[in-house]
């Protein structure tokens, strides 16, 4: 028996099993192993791509500036006009379904900022599993910043399915990987020290820890609440953790009590728009602007700071990253920097490469065996 056919088995011994207290021990074993026979079959596709000289199965995409975000929806939801309304770009548009065949870029500037956005085909229900152009479209919001999924207004129910097939692929969206610390050894056996109150008894832990072949290790768990899947999340190691926001279009179809009908249907927070008529489209960019979590960072000269252009950074940033996105020479060159703002204790303090930043401050970079 096969891999593929290893894990059909499987996925099928999950959906006619029960789940309650008896059964749940079994059931995370057989997500585990499911788990780890998933990753050993992407990892053989990987090395038979490298061995052929095969290029990436995905579509080539070039990242550019601040952050990429990346439009996800079912075909015919309105992505190519909302793609069209929030940038410059000219995305084919068209009242049937798979109108665009490739990646679309577009970028879009606000608050200072450049966001990348990247209109994509339409996915439909298995794209997870190859159905459609869907691996290949998940793949890119596998790197994405921001996964922006688009609904019809008539169709909202079409959020759990867009959700099941980012699942499947490995992004976790509006999560953050579990507070987890794994330290493997040669030997001493297995060592699990839990600190917070867990969904699941440490011998699940024991045994998914056995089924993925660690058998010495030192494991901290600081996650309250972690459940068999976020520990196999964390031991398969090809997750991601991407912020997401969900817009209902097309609402200049119906009125506002539909709207609010369908909100409490799906119970999910999500902005209602119109990409053709053009409604709310600032919200959305606003909304887009917030969830990248960004600061802005100007940059001092002599005297001079320019507040025109200000450096777009990701909220956590510290003076390295700003050094490293300037020129990676300056991160080489570095002597000290200069801040003004709310990170500073005062005025114009002296701070090393570790300092964080706050949004507003002002910098200035002096370099090795340059003026101050």
């Amino acid at each position: 028996m096969g891999i593929p056919e290893k894990i059909k088995a499987i996925e099928d011994e999950i959906h006619k099993t029960q789940i309650n207290k008896a059964t749940e021990h079994h059931v995370g074993l057989l997500k585990a192993k499911m788990a780890r026979l998933k990753r050993e079959m992407e990892e053989g596709t990987q090395k038979r791509t490298l061995s052929t000289g095969g290029g990436s199965s995905g579509f080539d995409v070039r990242k550019g500036g601040d952050a990429t975000v990346i439009l996800i929806g079912l075909p015919s939801v309105g992505k190519s006009t909302l793609l069209n309304r929030l940038t410059n770009a000219r995305s084919r548009v068209g009242a049937y379904q798979f109108t665009t065949l490739t990646a679309v870029p577009g970028m879009m500037d606000y608050r200072g900022s450049k966001i990348q956005i990247l209109d994509m085909p339409g996915i439909i229900e298995g794209a997870a599993s190859g159905k459609g152009l869907g691996k290949k479209v998940l793949s890119i919001a596998r790197s994405a910043d921001l996964v922006l999924i688009v609904l019809d207004v008539f169709q909202p129910h079409h959020l759990s399915i867009i959700k099941k097939e980012l699942f499947g692929i490995g992004i976790r969206i509006d999560q953050k990987p579990p507070d987890i610390v794994i330290e493997k050894a040669s030997a001493g056996g297995l060592s699990i020290n839990i600190l917070v109150p867990i969904k699941i008894p440490e011998k699940l832990v024991q045994e998914i820890l056995l089924t993925f072949g660690i058998r010495n290790c030192r494991v901290v768990i600081r996650e309250e609440g972690l459940s068999d899947d976020q520990l196999i999340d964390v031991l398969t190691g090809n997750r991601v953790y991407v912020p997401s926001v969900a817009v209902l279009n097309k609402i200049d179809l119906v009125n506002q009590g539909f709207v609010k009908e369908v909100q409490s249907n799906i119970g999910s927070d999500f902005i209602p728009i119109s990409a053709d008529a053009e409604v709310n489209i600032g919200a959305l960019k606003e909304e887009i602007y917030k969830k990248l979590d960004f600061i802005r960072i100007y940059l001092r000269k002599g005297k001079e700071t320019d507040f025109k252009e200000p450096l777009i950074m990701q909220n956590g940033s510290n003076v390295g990253n700003v050094c490293s996105k300037i020129h990676r020479s300056i991160v080489k060159d570095f002597r000290y920097a200069q801040i003004w703002g709310k990170s500073a204790k005062f005025g114009g303090q002296k701070v090393g490469m570790d300092h964080m930043l706050v949004d507003e401050d002002v910098i200035t970079i002096t370099k090795k065996f340059s003026r101050p």
